[in-house]
C-alpha cells in the first residue's frame, strides 16, 4: 500500500492462497499483487453507494479460497483422449478438474462472480498444450473427422465469454508451449510468432532485438491493451483487438501482415505483401473469427522503431464534455499527425480519476477553482506522442495549440505519468473491491463524431438508471471520423444473473443508440445475440456463409460464439425490447 489511510482502512485481501483454488483462476495477474483504492477514492465510493465503513468491516463475497471441486463427468471417449496424448505427448493432455476449469472462463464479471460462487457450468473434457502447428493441424483434422468441439485459450482476458467451452470437447491452452518466435525480418520490419506469446514476451524480444537477432536497433510492437501483461498475441488477433497506443500505431487489424490457421477444411495461409488488390482480403476475413473458423497457428506482425526518448506527454482540462469533443475532433481532423495515447474522460470519469490518481491530493485542485473549472462538468484529456523526434514534438505542439483554442487548461506531466503508472495495473482493483461486493466492469463501442453525444447520453442514461451506480466514460481510440467510447461501471450486484441482466441492458442501449456493438473487445458468446441485429440480416449471412465453409459441422468454438448457433428467438434486433428494469 503506497498511500496509507489516515482514517479507517478495510483489510484488503492480500493473504496467500493455494494454487488449486478458485481464486487462483479468477484473480487478475500476479498471485500476491493487489491494488487498493486511494483513501480519497474509497471515501468517494462510500458516498456514491451510500454506505459506510461498516460495509467494509467484513468480506461480503466468497474469496474463492477453496480448492476447485465440481462434478462434471468427462464425456469424451477414452480412445480420443489416447489419440490426443499421441499427438501432444502424455504430459501435455490433462483431464483433472483444475486444468479443465482453468481454461473455461474469462475475465468478465459474469465469469468471476460465478467462480466466486463455485458455479461451474461449462468446461472442456480435456485440455491440450500444443508445441507446434503440425500438432494443431493433426488435432483439428482428427476433431473434424470425429465431430469433437475445439476451443482455444490464449491469455484468458476475454470479457465476452469468448473461451467458455459450452459443448465440452477439448481446449487448446496456448500459454505453456505455443509461444515461440518463428522469424524476425528487419528489412521488412516484421516478426512472425506463435499465438500463445504474451504481450511482455513479444515486447521484450523486440526491445532486445540488437542482442537477440543482431538487429541494427531496438523495436516495439506498438500494441498495448490494458490486458497487455496477461493477454496473448493470438487473442489480440482473433478478437480484432486494440491497444492504448492505437491512435498512432493502429489497432491489431492494421498491424497484422499475415496469418496461418488450421481449419476443419485444411490450412489457410496468407501472404505478407504490404498491400494488394486481389479480391477481398483474406487476412481481414480471418481476423475477428474468434476461433469459429479455425485455430490461429502463426501470425506475422508489423514492428516499429522503439524511441521512448521522443515521447512528449500532455494533459489538459476542458470546461465541459461538448467543448472537449470539439477539440478532440479538431486534433484528429487537422492533418498534423496523431498522438499515440489519446484519452478524453467525461465529467464523471474525470471526477473519479482526479481522486484515483491523487490529483485532488495535489496543488492542482486549487488551480481548477481559480480557472473556473467545476467538478462534475470539467473533462480531462491526457496522452502522449510517439515517433521521430521532430514529428513527435510537432504533434504535441499542435495538440497544445488546439487545446488552448478550445479553452483547455494545461496541466503538468504529473497527470499523464500517474495514468501511465496504473495503465496495466488498474484491473487489480476489481478483485480488491469485489471482495466487499463492489463490482467494476467495462463496455465499449465504436461511434462517429456526428452521433457521439447521442450514444454517450443514451447509454449513460441506462447505466445510471440503476441506483447508486458509477458510470465513467472516455474515448480511448480516436480517428478523424469518430472514436471508441468506453464505459466503466461500478455498482453492487447480488448474483451473476443480476449482473448479466444489467450488462445485457447496456448492450441493448448501445445497439439501439446506433453505435457498433464492439470496437475492440470482440463479441464472444455474451455479445452474440446482438450481432446480427447490429450488422444487418443480409450482412450477417455473409459471415455465416464463411462459417459454413470453414467449419461445416460447427466444431470450432460452438455454443453461441458470434451467434452462429443461436436460435431465432435468441437473436436481439433493434426493434426487440429485452430486459425491463428490476431495481
Amino acid at each position: 500500500m503506497t498511500h496509507k489511510y489516515k482514517g479507517f482502512e478495510p483489510k484488503w485481501f492480500d493473504d496467500d492462497f493455494s494454487d488449486d483454488s478458485y481464486r487462483s483462476i479468477f484473480k487478475w495477474g500476479e498471485k500476491r499483487q493487489i491494488k487498493p483504492p486511494r483513501e480519497s477514492m474509497y471515501k468517494l465510493l462510500k458516498d456514491k453507494f451510500e454506505i459506510d465503513d461498516s460495509d467494509f468491516s467484513e468480506y461480503s463475497e466468497e474469496l474463492g479460497l477453496d480448492s476447485v471441486d465440481y462434478d462434471i463427468p468427462i464425456k469424451l471417449d477414452k480412445k480420443h483422449i489416447k489419440k490426443f496424448k499421441e499427438i501432444f505427448g502424455d504430459e501435455f493432455v490433462r483431464t483433472d478438474e483444475y486444468a479443465r476449469l482453468s481454461v473455461a472462463y474469462g475475465k468478465t464479471m459474469y465469469d468471476i462472480i460465478r467462480l466466486r460462487q463455485k458455479v461451474v457450468e461449462n468446461v472442456p473434457d480435456a485440455v491440450c498444450y500444443p508445441d507446434n502447428k503440425e500438432q494443431v493441424n493433426e488435432c483439428v483434422e482428427y476433431c473434424a473427422k470425429n465431430k469433437i468441439p475445439v476451443y482455444v485459450y490464449g491469455g484468458g482476458s476475454s470479457v465476452t465469454r469468448g473461451v467458455e467451452c459450452i459443448k465440452g470437447g477439448i481446449s487448446l491452452d496456448m500459454r505453456l508451449r505455443f509461444d515461440k518466435i518463428i522469424d524476425f525480418n528487419e528489412a521488412d520490419q516484421t516478426i512472425t510468432v506463435q499465438p500463445g506469446l504474451s504481450g511482455p514476451g513479444l515486447e521484450k524480444a523486440l526491445n532486445e532485438a540488437e542482442m537477440r537477432f543482431g538487429a541494427k536497433r531496438a523495436y516495439t510492437c506498438g500494441h498495448f491493451p490494458q490486458s497487455f501483461e496477461y493477454s496473448s498475441v493470438g487473442g489480440w488477433v482473433v478478437t480484432r483487438g486494440a491497444g492504448q497506443n492505437s491512435t498512432y500505431y493502429g489497432c491489431i487489424a492494421d498491424i497484422v501482415m499475415a496469418q496461418e490457421y488450421s481449419t476443419p477444411v485444411g490450412v489457410i495461409k496468407t501472404d505478407s505483401y504490404p498491400r494488394k488488390a486481389c479480391g477481398p482480403d483474406i487476412d481481414q476475413i480471418m481476423m475477428g473469427n474468434e476461433g469459429t473458423f479455425g485455430v490461429l497457428t502463426e501470425v506475422t506482425l508489423k514492428i516499429f522503431r522503439n524511441m521512448p526518448e521522443t515521447i512528449k506527454r500532455f494533459s489538459y482540462m476542458f470546461p465541459d464534455w461538448e467543448t472537449a469533443q470539439r477539440a478532440a475532433r479538431e486534433i484528429m481532423q487537422s492533418e498534423a499527425g496523431y498522438p499515440s495515447v489519446f484519452r478524453l474522460s467525461d465529467p464523471e470519469e474525470t471526477s473519479i480519476m482526479l481522486y484515483m490518481y491523487g490529483v485532488m491530493d495535489s496543488p492542482l485542485k486549487h488551480l481548477f477553482k481559480l480557472k473556473g473549472f467545476k467538478e462534475g462538468e470539467m473533462c480531462m484529456f491526457l496522452g502522449f506522442t510517439n515517433g521521430e523526434k521532430g514529428f513527435s514534438k510537432n504533434c504535441a505542439k499542435h495538440t497544445k495549440k488546439v487545446a488552448r483554442k478550445y479553452g483547455g487548461m494545461t496541466l503538468t506531466g504529473y497527470v499523464t505519468k500517474a495514468w501511465e503508472g496504473g495503465r496495466f495495473s488498474d484491473p487489480y482493483l476489481r478483485d480488491t473491491l469485489q471482495d466487499f461486493g463492489v463490482v467494476i466492469d467495462t463496455m465499449e463501442a465504436s461511434v462517429n463524431w456526428s452521433n457521439m453525444t447521442k450514444v454517450h447520453k443514451e447509454v449513460r442514461a441506462y447505466c445510471k438508471s440503476r441506483p447508486n451506480t458509477v458510470c465513467m466514460t472516455h474515448m480511448s481510440h480516436v480517428y478523424p471520423q469518430g472514436a471508441n467510447l468506453y464505459w466503466i461501471f461500478i455498482s453492487k450486484f447480488g448474483s451473476a444473473e443480476e449482473f448479466k441482466a444489467y450488462h445485457s441492458g447496456i448492450l441493448d442501449a448501445i445497439q439501439k443508440s446506433g453505435a457498433a456493438m464492439s470496437h475492440h473487445h470482440g463479441i464472444g458468446k455474451m455479445f452474440a445475440p446482438w450481432l446480427e441485429g447490429s450488422l444487418g440480416e443480409n450482412e450477417y449471412k455473409v459471415i455465416k456463409s464463411l462459417k459454413e465453409h470453414f467449419d461445416p459441422d460447427n466444431i470450432m468454438n460452438p455454443g453461441g460464439t458470434l451467434g452462429f448457433d443461436l436460435k431465432k428467438d435468441e437473436i436481439i434486433r433493434k426493434d426487440k425490447r429485452i430486459y425491463e428494469k428490476t431495481w
